[in-house]
């Protein structure tokens, strides 16, 4: 990766010799000051942060709550679900492309004519984090700053962002949000029996979301997450198994990701071997804009937990999942949200 970005750099700073002569003046260089992202890196930052570009989808949610009108970019294109939420001057963001993984690499010359102060990184921190950051510092003359996110650590995050984009009042609103859905959430758990439970994904519904791994977060937490296997998957795309396998498993709930096989299994006599199936406690999960489980891992998930809660523990989870749901999209994607557009949401997603 360092190579390819080296050489797309070359390329820009060639071209912008050739094209242009002009010296900078330092004495009218902004004022900066010292931030220390998540992994305890010391970053020289602008004292006033209004470019913003995001290395990745999981980031692009994080930022996009508190700082839409700053973001000059988008690291992937918002699903075409996104249209009916984002107002169209976010939505139509050009696309910069993603550091790590996904679906097109970052490209360093669209980045650079973006007009971006600073790079900002949300998630789990990857191994060699700190050299690929610093590396791509030294490379772009841009900043580049993680910002450390699980379910549990979401509070957190917003205010490392708060302090870092001199938005305080902002962040502490969504900390205070992600931090009071993840207890009570935490609560609910702590008092009820834990359901057997499968989340099943893939054109053939048998990849699952294995115990113990980083997408299983609010899977193991709400539910006895049968899907014990040798090397859980650090994939969105979970651990590959056969039907033999989830019929040994036999649980008593299964949730199916989107696009996966719940408008086939209630006529599929295997499937119907399942005690979830033949006892219709079977599920998809709620899509828009993005998969409320995960895939990215990223805030939405706390849309997951609430939905999750109330799907298996409705008694102790005593709270209107419609106006839960309004709330989180009027924080986080700057929408209100109609009953229609609930409604779909949650076609296949309730009893």
């Amino acid at each position: 990766m360092k190579k390819l970005l080296a050489l797309t750099l070359s390329i820009v700073m060639l071209l912008s010799m050739v094209g242009c002569g002009t010296q900078i003046d330092e004495s009218q260089a902004p004022e900066t000051r010292t931030f220390t992202d998540s992994v305890g890196r010391t970053v020289e930052v602008p004292d006033k942060i209004d470019r913003i570009a995001v290395s990745g989808p999981m980031a692009q949610m994080v930022v996009f709550a508190l700082a839409p009108d700053q973001m000059v970019g988008i690291a992937s294109e918002w699903d075409k679900t996104a249209a009916q939420y984002l107002d169209t001057q976010y939505y139509e963001l050009p696309v910069l492309g993603q550091l790590y993984g996904g679906k097109g690499e970052l490209n360093l010359e669209t980045l650079l004519a973006s007009g971006a102060q600073i790079v900002i990184d949300v998630g789990e921190p990857k191994d060699g984090i700190v050299e690929d950051l610093d590396a791509l510092s030294e490379q772009t003359g841009l900043p580049f700053v993680h910002i450390t996110a699980t379910t549990d650590t979401m509070g957190d995050a917003y205010h490392k962002l708060g302090e870092l984009l001199n938005r305080d009042a902002e962040a502490e609103t969504l900390a205070t949000y992600c931090e009071s859905v993840y207890s009570r959430t935490v609560k609910i758990a702590e008092s009820v029996d834990k359901i057997d439970l499968l989340y099943c994904l893939g054109e053939n519904g048998q990849n699952v979301i294995a115990n113990g791994s980083y997408h299983a977060e609010i899977i193991d937490l709400l539910s006895n997450n049968l899907a014990v296997v040798d090397s859980p998957s650090s994939k969105g795309t979970g651990n590959e198994v056969d039907m033999e396998q989830i019929l040994l498993w036999n649980p008593d709930y299964i949730f199916f990701a989107p696009e996966s096989i719940y408008d086939t299994v209630a006529d599929d006599p295997i499937w119907q071997q399942v005690t979830a199936i033949r006892e219709g406690h079977y599920f998809e999960v709620p899509f828009g804009p993005y998969n409320w489980m995960g895939f990215p891992p990223s805030v939405q998930r706390l849309l997951g937990m609430m939905w999750m809660a109330k799907v298996l523990y409705g008694n102790a989870a005593d709270y209107d999942l419609q106006s839960e749901v309004a709330e989180y999209f009027s924080l986080f994607y700057h929408c209100e949200l109609s009953d229609a557009q609930y409604q779909e949401l949650v076609a296949n997603s309730l009893s």
